[in-house]
């Protein structure tokens, strides 16, 4: 289930620093590269621009491909790309073969990827590296609950039965993509400090933005205000507030980079 309407840069924004922390781990295990341009597939509002320049440019064109307008906005006002271009990272073909495709928190939203991630490693020039980064959170309550209280509230435009995780084990994407090159997969669990909110839970607030949109996408304003009632009562019970306020959400991510 992928996004229908257009992204909310600032709401997306709203937990930046947690949202970048993963796109930084994952630069940290780039290495050695070869001549080419460095593409953020997925880009978003532009989080990753800054890390990006500072490791590689002024050697390299940095370059933002998003299909959302209103991230490619925001992308642009970061002023670190040498080029934006709005594309569906589904389709999407460089002009030349590029050094890096860098992607964090983009591919959890496409299909297949026993045929996307080959086809993206398809476009690296030789020696270059697909580095990737997906939420593989699926099985944690924040996310669960949303599967399952759609489905029970909303049966007739909801149904689960046949659902899967976008993203796969990292045993499965290491067999996926060990014909293809040298492989590096891991996983890592964030427990997250959610500061206070002035309304609602902490967790909503952090996946209203991202898991809860395909949800909240299809439903009428009265429907969303019960769905999310109920959301949050459930959180609430799976995510205790502590003393001061907080909550820790512990958020697992799964990391590969495949060098060809």
């Amino acid at each position: 289930m992928s996004p229908a309407k257009d992204w909310n840069p600032e709401s997306y924004a709203r937990f930046g620093g947690l949202r970048l922390r993963p796109a930084l781990d994952l630069l940290a295990h780039v290495g050695k590269l070869p001549g080419g341009g460095i593409v953020d597939l997925g880009c978003g509002n532009g989080a990753a621009g800054p890390a990006l320049r500072a490791r590689f440019a002024p050697e390299r064109k940095i370059i933002g491909i998003d299909a959302s307008p209103a991230m490619l906005t925001a992308a642009e006002g970061a002023g670190k790309y040498d080029i934006l271009s709005e594309a569906d990272a589904a389709r999407w073909v460089p002009e030349a073969p590029v050094a890096l495709i860098f992607s964090n928190a983009a591919l959890q939203w496409l299909p297949e990827h026993e045929v996307l991630m080959p086809r993206l490693a398809s476009h690296l020039a030789p020696g270059g590296v697909l580095a990737v980064q997906m939420p593989r959170q699926y099985g944690a309550p924040s996310h669960r609950f949303l599967r399952d209280f759609a489905s029970e509230m909303f049966p007739d435009r909801f149904d689960l039965a046949a659902w899967r995780a976008p993203v796969s084990t990292p045993v499965e994407y290491q067999r996926m993509l060990t014909p293809h090159g040298r492989v590096d997969v891991w996983e890592t669990e964030y427990v997250q400090r959610l500061d206070p909110v002035a309304e609602g839970h902490p967790v909503r607030r952090f996946t209203e933005s991202t898991a809860m949109r395909p949800f909240l996408d299809r439903l009428t304003a009265a429907e969303a205000r019960d769905f999310v009632a109920r959301y949050e009562s459930a959180l609430a019970a799976a995510y205790p507030v502590e003393p001061d306020g907080s909550v820790l959400f512990p958020f697992r991510r799964l990391f590969f980079t495949l060098a060809v």
